[in-house]
């Protein structure tokens, strides 16, 4: 099952419940928003698939939640991702190109923080969906 628990969402279980309701920490949802509501998204579906389509690489993605908590510098990075180097500066350059991340200098060492306010929220999100997913599946076996 995915952290939206989309293998298990026809059969009511998952995050989602039956009749689209979310379960876990999140609040239920009762009914469709209507077009109206939706326009805002609908007139940036652009870039938002291009937030999204950054955000998803799971190296990319690791990242962002790590610089969540705070500034980084590349080792620090490369440390918590136990990768090498260059793959973690590739994907930090990409995320610097999509406005996602801003680097500091400080003598020969690099800094990365978040730049886009929009990140946070949406990490937020996804950790409550990740959790719920989590607890679901504890719950399933029994």
């Amino acid at each position: 099952m995915s952290i939206f628990g989309t293998s298990d969402a026809a059969a009511g279980t998952g995050i989602f419940g039956p009749a689209g309701t979310m379960t876990g920490d999140t609040a239920e949802v009762s009914a469709p928003e209507p077009v109206a509501a939706m326009q805002p998204l609908i007139e940036q579906t652009d870039s938002i698939a291009s937030l999204f389509k950054a955000m998803g690489h799971d190296g990319r993605l690791t990242i962002l939640c790590h610089l969540r908590s705070g500034e980084k510098n590349v080792s620090e990075l490369e440390a918590l991702l136990s990768s090498r180097q260059a793959i973690v500066s590739q994907q930090l350059a990409r995320l610097r190109m999509e406005g996602l991340v801003v680097a500091r200098r400080e003598g020969q060492t690099i800094h990365y923080r978040l730049a886009d306010a929009r990140v946070p929220a949406i990490l937020d999100l996804l950790a409550r969906h990740a959790r719920a997913a989590m607890q679901g599946s504890e719950g399933a076996g029994d």
